[in-house]
């Protein structure tokens, strides 16, 4: 593998808006809460993520309780455990996942990797956290409203979540689908003004010879990803607005009762659903590229077509949102267009598969607590996706939609895939950020304990689901068909999930621990070719690069290049590595 990416030569970055003046804050409130530092304010959105996360995991521990022992938590009535599937799905979809990879990921890692010295637009970006910090604080003030938060779904359906015929003739409360629509609006500006400002840094202010064939993958997936929430998010905030509408003003968008359509609702809602998935999909493939790459001493195989496909599942998850609705009645042509556009988007996500899996083939593999996790989520991906072919062809899709196989299918897929990535990228990223190194042993235990338990909890969730489980359901044997040995099953999945939720404490605590008395960190101990590690400070000082911007040179994957010194190559090198090593033999 040569130095340069195929095809593509070094050229002068973007430099016209790259001379702020960057004077380090000082205080308290400038430096550390109110901050206009990247860096500040991608760990304020990743702590703030992970404890709204945290939460969320907790919901889910009580559904599970109830599932598995009913006669023993029958505190949570199905008013409760609506609300609590509700609130469960929003934080981690939205506050956490999209949040943290976002926000924490991208705020973090675009200037470091495209060597800038900030964010184009810093005020912008220090706003757009602190919104969406009162998107959280209006997300829980919803616990707070006479009758709780909405137990519509985290899908928001109307009329259910309207309180109009809910489930089980258990309304919602409206105060609190109206603050958590509320929630869902702030949120939407946050992530605008944030993604605005991802878009113009990565276009507008990249280092001298930092062309866009020589970003990291990981930037790849989140500029992408930032252009699908511009795209996606207004139709997330219209649909809200409609809604919120029809339960303040009385207007009838989707209430059936007033003429409305809700049907119409889902289709607005899918319409952001679905690329969604893909906003917090493509930063997590990005990260996970970028550490197998690493931890393999090998180039990232076949980096063009990497490129290719992060565009191409962008584009085409904008055409599939309709398979999330094969039982909604739609016209059966229009059904099969969407049922073969959704295996057409499988298409260069087998690519990704495939080259990562050619990029492990023949490395230097060093198993490190990131390289596990970011083959975890190869594994988990893979699982998940693969049931996905049989949810996107609408014969399958019926008799399982509402069952546990959506269930184990949407968890693997995005869910625990995206939080394996996250994980991956927090220990890979830990020591640049904080300076000092993580305990290998403990994140190894962390790695084996979360990556079995969350296969001894979704994998048992086909079964049920293929035999008939529906989701949403308050308790299981007494109200469907299923033989009563689907109960144990349950029994067992609630036991893993109670263990997978406890060892993340020992995440905490190992971040936490590190971050005060663990070893120091050199300034680039992954021995990475990529520009972050290349800052004269670990952590980088405020401004990133001291007294000179960088220079880019050569692509980020100059790993093990032939007749090198060393087996990687930073980006700030110049020259062949390889030949300048021949002629000083000669």
């Amino acid at each position: 593998m040569s130095q340069h990416a195929p095809g593509h030569h070094a050229a002068p970055g973007h430099q016209d808006i790259h001379h702020h003046e960057h004077h380090e804050p000082t205080g308290i409130w400038a430096k550390y809460i109110f901050s206009q530092d990247h860096k500040v304010i991608a760990i304020q959105y990743t702590i703030t993520a992970l404890l709204v996360g945290a939460f969320g995991m907790f919901l889910s521990w009580l559904m599970r309780l109830q599932l598995a022992f009913p006669d023993t938590f029958n505190f949570i009535d199905p008013g409760n455990y609506l609300q609590f599937v509700t609130q469960h799905g929003m934080i981690m979809v939205i506050y956490l996942l999209t949040a943290l990879l976002l926000g924490g990921f991208g705020n973090y890692l675009i200037p470091l990797m495209i060597g800038t010295r900030d964010m184009a637009f810093p005020f912008l970006n220090m706003l757009s956290y602190w919104t969406y910090f009162v998107s959280v604080i209006l997300l829980f003030a919803a616990f707070l409203a006479p009758e709780g938060p909405s137990g519509g779904g985290w899908t928001l359906y109307p009329p259910g979540s309207l309180g109009v015929g809910a489930p089980g003739g258990v309304p919602g409360s409206e105060w609190g689908i109206r603050l958590l629509l509320t929630s869902l609006a702030v949120f939407v500006a946050s992530g605008t003004m944030g993604g605005l400002n991802y878009v113009t840094t990565i276009l507008q202010m990249r280092a001298k010879g930092m062309t866009l064939m020589y970003m990291p993958l990981s930037v790849w997936g989140i500029f992408v990803a930032s252009l699908l929430a511009l795209l996606a998010f207004p139709a997330l905030f219209v649909g809200g607005v409609m809604l919120l509408l029809d339960s303040i003003a009385g207007t009838g968008f989707f209430r059936p009762d007033q003429g409305g359509n809700p049907v119409l609702f889902q289709h607005i809602f899918w319409y952001f659903g679905h690329p969604e998935v893909y906003i917090v999909i493509l930063p997590a493939m990005g990260v996970v590229s970028d550490i197998l790459a690493n931890f393999s001493r090998k180039p990232i195989f076949g980096y063009k077509a990497m490129v290719i496909s992060i565009v191409a599942i962008g584009a085409l998850s904008f055409v599939v949102w309709a398979h999330h609705m094969f039982t909604s009645g739609m016209n059966p042509y229009f059904a099969f267009w969407f049922a073969i556009a959704t295996l057409a988007i499988a298409i260069p996500s087998a690519v990704k598969t495939f080259n990562w899996m050619l990029t492990l083939y023949g490395g230097n593999l060093w198993f490190t607590t990131p390289m596990l996790f970011a083959i975890g989520f190869v594994s988990t991906f893979v699982a998940g996706g693969l049931t996905g072919i049989h949810l996107g062809n609408t014969a399958v899709d019926i008799p399982l939609h509402d069952t546990y196989f959506v269930v184990a299918h949407f968890h693997l897929v995005m869910g625990v895939s995206a939080i394996l990535a996250i994980i991956a990228g927090i220990y890979y990223w830990f020591p640049k950020a904080v300076g000092r190194m993580y305990n290998e042993t403990l994140g190894k235990i962390h790695f084996w304990i979360t990556f079995v338990g969350t296969y001894a909890i979704f994998f048992p969730m086909y079964w049920l689901g293929a035999a008939g489980m529906p989701r949403r359901y308050f308790t299981n044997v007494s109200v469907t068909q299923l033989p009563e040995s689907s109960q144990d099953l349950n029994v067992f999945i609630t036991i893993a999930t109670l263990i997978v939720g406890a060892v993340q404490l020992l995440f905490a605590f190992n971040l936490v621990w590190s971050a005060i008395r663990g070893k120091k960190a050199e300034g680039n101990p992954w021995k990475a070719a990529s520009l972050e590690w290349q800052t004269p400070d670990t952590p980088p000082k405020h401004g990133n690069w001291g007294a000179h911007d960088p220079v880019v040179h050569r692509w980020a994957y100059d790993y093990s290049v032939p007749g090198a010194s060393s087996d990687y190559t930073p980006q700030t090198v110049s020259g062949t590595p390889g030949k300048a090593k021949q002629q000083k033999r000669h």
